[in-house]
C-alpha cells in the first residue's frame, strides 16, 4: 500500500502521495499554483522558475514541481516572499513578450493574462526594444508559430520527443536569442500535432482551424467523446450559437481533448479534432418523400407511408427481401431499436454493417485505432457480428442484380459512395428504397423516403469502446429541422407497423 505523506499547504493539510511532488499534490487538491513548464504527462523540467514556494526552515525558494514533501513540512505558495519570487519569474518572461493580447487568438485562455492579473500587476523594468522573432509562422497543416510569445517552458520540444515520438521540434539558439522552430527540411505533421496548441500556456503554438473564428468566452462546453474511432476518446465540444454570426455560422467551433487517464489521458489525434469541421455540412433537416409527388411530410404521416410501401410489395414479393445497411457510428440505443424492428419485428435476415474502406484507417500504439467508426462493438452485444452476419458490398449487389432484393433501407451508410457508377442502375432497380441520416450523401438523392437523423452531438447516448467499456456523451447542440435520434426513427415505425397491423 503506498505510503501517505501529509504536510501543510497555504494552511491546510494536504496529503501526498508517496513519490509526489508538492505541485502535484497541490493539482489534485484544487490548489492553486503558478507554473508553465510542469505538466501531468511531460514532466517536471523546473525551467520556468514559476512555481516558487516558501518551505519553514529552507532559507532559498523552492521549485515546487521538483519538491517532494516530508511528513509534517510547511509549504507557502502565497507568502509575500513567495509571491515575490512568483512576481520576478513572470516578469522575467514578460520581458520580450509582445503586447498582443488583443489580437491574440489565445486571449481569454492564456496563463500569462491569468498570471498577471492574479499575481502580477507590477511596472514594466524594461527600458529598451523588446527582442523581435518570427511571427505568424505556418509549421504545419494545423499549427502557427509565433516566436516572439514564446516563454521556453518547452511543452511542444518534451511532447514531439516523448509522446509523438516524431521530433519535428527543437530550441535553437543559445541565451536570450533561443527561440523553437522546426527543424530543417522538416514539417510539423504528425497524427498529433493539434496538442501542441492545447499544452502551448501562451499564444505562441495556435491551432490554425480554430484561429480567429470565435472568441473563447462565446463558446459553450459540454462532455462528450469522439467517434472517429473505437478508441472513443474524451473530449469537450466546444460549440458556438450565443453569437451566430462568429465561427463562419458553424455551430460546431472545436473538439478539445478531456483529461481521462484510463482512455485517452490529456490527447486527442487530429483525425478526430479535425475530422468534424464540416458538421453543419450536407445535413438533412427535412422529412421528405420524394419522386414525382415529391412533398415534405410530418413524421407521422412519413412513417405510415413507410409502412404502407412496404405491405404493397410483401403482396407479392418475399419479405426477407429488404436488406438493410446500418452504420457503426450507431449508438447503443440506436442498436436496441434497430435490432426491435428489423430482427424481432419485420424478422429481416439481410443485414450489412461491415466497415466500408474509407472506415478502416491507419492504427499506432497510442490512441489511434484501426476501426474508425465509434461502435461496433455495441452492435455485437445486439447480436450484429455474431448470431447476425453482414453482407458485403459485392454480395448486396449482386443480390440486387439477380432480383432477390427488392428494396433497401439505409441508415448513414452511402452505397453509391462504395459501388461508384454502376451503383445508381442497382439503386433505380429497387421497389423501395429509404435513407435515414444526419447527412444527404450520394444516395438520399435517389431515395422515395429520406429521414433527417441527429448527429451525436445532437443526442444523449452511450457507445461501447474496443475494451468493451460503455461510454456515454451528452447533447451539445439542439436538432437541426426535424432531425430525430435513430432509435427515436426506429421505434416510431415500428408503431406505424403495428397500427397497420405488419407487427
Amino acid at each position: 500500500m503506498a505510503k501517505t505523506i501529509r504536510f501543510t499547504l497555504d494552511g491546510r493539510t494536504v496529503e501526498a502521495r508517496e513519490g509526489e511532488t508538492v505541485l502535484e499534490a497541490a493539482q489534485r487538491c484544487g490548489l492553486r499554483i503558478p507554473h508553465y513548464c510542469w505538466h501531468q504527462a511531460l514532466g517536471n523540467p523546473g525551467n520556468c522558475r514559476m512555481c516558487n514556494v516558501e518551505v519553514e526552515g529552507a532559507a532559498k525558494p523552492m521549485v515546487s514541481c521538483r519538491l517532494q514533501p516530508k511528513e509534517g513540512m510547511v509549504v507557502r505558495s502565497a507568502a509575500p516572499a513567495a509571491r515575490r519570487w512568483q512576481r520576478a519569474a513572470l516578469e522575467f518572461h514578460l520581458v520580450d513578450h509582445p503586447l498582443d493580447c488583443p489580437v491574440c487568438d489565445q486571449s481569454g485562455e492564456c496563463g500569462l493574462q491569468d498570471y498577471y492579473m492574479d499575481i502580477g500587476r507590477y511596472p514594466s523594468s524594461l527600458r529598451d526594444d523588446k527582442w523581435h522573432m518570427g511571427k505568424r509562422m505556418p509549421i504545419g497543416p494545423h499549427i502557427m508559430l509565433d516566436q516572439e510569445r514564446c516563454i521556453m517552458c518547452t511543452r511542444c520540444t518534451r511532447f514531439v520527443s516523448t509522446v509523438s515520438q516524431s521530433h519535428e521540434l527543437g530550441i535553437f539558439g543559445r541565451g536570450h536569442s533561443q527561440v523553437v522552430d522546426v527543424v530543417p527540411g522538416r514539417s510539423l505533421d504528425n497524427p498529433y500535432s493539434g496538442c501542441l496548441a492545447d499544452i502551448c500556456p501562451v499564444g505562441a503554438l495556435t491551432d490554425r482551424d480554430f484561429r480567429f473564428q470565435v472568441r473563447v468566452w462565446y463558446l459553450d462546453e459540454a462532455e462528450s467523446v469522439c467517434p472517429g474511432c473505437s478508441r472513443l476518446c474524451s473530449i469537450w465540444a466546444h460549440t458556438s450559437t450565443r453569437r451566430p454570426w462568429h465561427n463562419q455560422g458553424r455551430r460546431l467551433a472545436r473538439l478539445k481533448p478531456r483529461l481521462d487517464p484510463e482512455v485517452n489521458g490529456p490527447w486527442i489525434c487530429d483525425e478526430g479534432r479535425y475530422g468534424f469541421a464540416g458538421f453543419d455540412s450536407d445535413r438533412l433537416g427535412r422529412v421528405l418523400r420524394l419522386g414525382r409527388d415529391a412533398a415534405e411530410l410530418p413524421w407521422d404521416a412519413a412513417c405510415d407511408e413507410i409502412a404502407v410501401a412496404w405491405h404493397r410489395v410483401v403482396r407479392h414479393k418475399k419479405p426477407e427481401g429488404l436488406a438493410v445497411v446500418a452504420s457503426g457510428a450507431l449508438s447503443n440505443q440506436d442498436w436496441a431499436g434497430f435490432r426491435s424492428l428489423f430482427v424481432d419485428g419485420l424478422r429481416l435476415s439481410r443485414f450489412l454493417f461491415a466497415p466500408e474502406p474509407d472506415q478502416v484507417g491507419a492504427e499506432d500504439g497510442l490512441l489511434r485505432r484501426r476501426d474508425k467508426v465509434p461502435n461496433l462493438a455495441g452492435g455485437r452485444a445486439f447480436g450484429f457480428g455474431a448470431e447476425i452476419q453482414s453482407l458485403t458490398w459485392q454480395t448486396l449487389a449482386e443480390q440486387i442484380e439477380q432480383g432477390e432484393v427488392w428494396g433497401l433501407y439505409v441508415v448513414d451508410r452511402d452505397p453509391l459512395k462504395v459501388w461508384g457508377e454502376k451503383g445508381r442502375a442497382l439503386l433505380e432497380r429497387l421497389d423501395l428504397l429509404v435513407y435515414q441520416g444526419p447527412r444527404k450523401g450520394l444516395t438520399g438523392e435517389l431515395a422515395r423516403f429520406r429521414l433527417p437523423a441527429t448527429a451525436w452531438l445532437e443526442e444523449d447516448g452511450e457507445f461501447t469502446d474496443f475494451q468493451g467499456r460503455v461510454r456515454g456523451y451528452r447533447r451539445a447542440l439542439e436538432p437541426l429541422g426535424q432531425a430525430r435520434p435513430d432509435w427515436e426513427i426506429f421505434a416510431a415505425i415500428e408503431a406505424a407497423f403495428h397500427g397497420g397491423g405488419g407487427l
